[in-house]
């Protein structure tokens, strides 16, 4: 999700390729992808424009025109809602889900993510 919305917001200077599954090669592939986006949306957020200016989401038809505000604020706000399916998920399996309240991160002092 990250790259999508880096991409719709950023120069565009190629195409966007999908990514299914399939396309990567070990769980250690896709989390290599995942860290991948996390570390160019830190650069992004350093150097990103005005937040008001207008971009158009070309997956929608006609393309939505909408704020690099709201685009970033999507792209959070649809990563939580993965999270709470994949919580949902783990525990109809028996698992237990790790905490993802942002409140609780912010008061274990916002430490980085664990990828291991």
């Amino acid at each position: 999700m990250q790259h999508a919305f880096l991409w719709i917001t950023g120069p565009r200077t190629n195409a966007f390729e999908v990514k299914n599954l399939e396309d990567f090669s070990s769980t250690k592939a896709l989390r290599d992808y995942a860290k991948e986006g996390l570390a160019q949306l830190r650069e992004f957020v350093k150097t990103v424009g005005p937040a008001e200016e207008v971009i158009e989401v070309l997956w929608f038809k006609p393309p939505a025109k909408i704020s690099i505000r709201h685009a970033l604020m999507q792209a959070a706000m649809h990563s939580h809602y993965h999270r709470g399916q994949n919580a949902t998920r783990l525990r109809e399996l028996g698992g237990v889900p790790p905490t993802t309240d942002f409140i609780v991160w912010l008061h274990k002092g916002q430490p980085a993510a664990t990828w291991e």
